[in-house]
């Protein structure tokens, strides 16, 4: 990583834009589906105002092939006017010295009245705006078949022990109570959320985003690995590698009766054409009503040297938070605006819920970043906590108290 920066450093002085005037070419993997359709609708947008988009897709998961051009490009001084980009990676570029300063814009349109400190914090570098918030994903939600508990004679569980409960009485009655993906960034989803419950919302950023090592190899962080394994006596055989929407349509179908994931798997009930509140209900997840593990996507701005395609930069920048825009993008992904004075009518109980909530977990200080979606920390500390994490769900004799010190550990080693 020091040789990239080292790269991207010395090609600094090179970057110049390349784009024709009032144009800018965007960089970003959201090629299919409803994130597609939104990206249209944010390029139409745009071209309305008489500016030019230059889209810049590159296909693949969560980005990782996207940032592999993205620093090819940046490296030759040839970087896109924006790029989707998140978490503590915009502030790797920004000290960089490659992105532009939004303040102006983000000024003249209030962004700070709107956007929770938490969230503005992200996208800023030195207190100057350099990257825009498009959405927040909630990512400690149950989605629960409300059939296979009224087979089984179970309710639907709102804590810990509501939900060792039902996975008995679902167990008992022939369906998998957890429908679960055995991959990393999985297994760290389904931790945080026990975290978040176990230690509450202080000690969750003590341990994720301070690196508190007292908190990470805690007693209570320990009680966090037990209920983990715990709870995988509720998983299937054949959990391991599964991807997570195909643990969604084990739900869907019946198979399962719930599974713990962000608000991303709404999108595989509705493409099922499933109902909220009908087919299939959501609740906050293991105990964690009141508080909200966020995930947010957001674009970066480059340097340009060309004052059109400067102009047009802004011009995007203001309406990634047009409020039909997010109105529309939100919709189609199945995450809730990241302005808090959008009028939710459109919206569906599950996110009309989620609102409220990222809402008044801001002012409760009960909004932390997801560590599995690249919010909380840095990737080398991520890649640490994901190794530990996931290699204790592996192994079901793993003794609790020894991977809390390995977490520690590993933290320390990777700050």
């Amino acid at each position: 990583m020091n040789r990239l920066k080292c790269l991207l450093t010395a090609a600094l002085w090179l970057a110049v834009s390349h784009a024709s005037a009032g144009e800018v070419e965007v960089l970003h993997w959201w090629t299919s589906g409803g994130e597609a359709k939104s990206i249209t609708v944010l390029k139409e947008m745009l071209e309305q105002q008489g500016y030019t988009w230059n889209d810049f897709a590159v296909a693949g998961g969560g980005g990782e092939s996207a940032m592999t051009v993205l620093k090819t490009r940046a490296v030759s001084g040839n970087p896109p006017a924006a790029a989707q980009i998140k978490g503590h990676d915009i502030q790797e570029w920004a000290s960089l010295g490659f992105l532009t300063n939004l303040n102006e814009v983000a000024t003249t349109e209030g962004w700070d009245s709107f956007i929770p400190p938490m969230i503005t914090d992200v996208m800023k570098y030195h207190q100057d705006y350099v990257a825009v918030p498009v959405n927040v994903h909630r990512v400690n939600w149950t989605w629960a078949n409300p059939k296979v508990f009224q087979q089984a004679g179970a309710k639907i569980p709102t804590n810990l022990d509501e939900f060792f409960v039902a996975a008995d009485q679902i167990q008992a009655a022939g369906y998998i109570p957890l429908a679960y993906g055995g991959q990393p960034w999985q297994d760290v989803t389904v931790f945080e959320t026990l975290a978040l419950d176990m230690l509450g919302a202080q000690g969750y950023v003590k341990a994720f985003v301070d690196l508190d090592m007292k908190t990470l190899s805690s007693t209570q962080m320990v009680e966090v690995f037990t209920q983990f394994q715990r709870l995988h006596r509720y998983v299937d055989g054949g959990a391991p590698g599964r991807n997570w929407n195909v643990a969604t349509s084990m739900v869907i179908k019946g198979e399962a009766a719930m599974q713990i994931m962000g608000d991303w798997a709404k999108g595989e009930f509705s493409a099922a054409g499933k109902q909220p509140g009908k087919d299939y209900v959501c609740v906050p997840a293991l105990g964690t009503a009141g508080a909200f593990i966020y995930n947010v996507d957001s674009f970066v701005f480059f340097e340009l040297n060309d004052h059109d395609s400067i102009q047009a930069q802004q011009v995007l920048a203001k309406t990634i938070l047009d409020p039909e825009f997010q109105k529309v993008f939100n919709l189609n992904k199945g995450s809730i605006p990241v302005r808090t004075d959008m009028d939710m009518s459109s919206f569906d109980q599950c996110a009309v819920d989620s609102m409220r909530e990222f809402k008044s977990s801001a002012k409760t200080a009960s909004l932390v970043p997801s560590v599995a979606h690249d919010m909380a920390t840095t990737n080398y500390v991520q890649a640490a906590i994901f190794d530990v994490v996931s290699n204790f769900a592996a192994d079901r004799t793993a003794d609790p108290r020894e991977a809390a010190q390995r977490l520690a550990k590993a933290v320390k080693a990777a700050r």
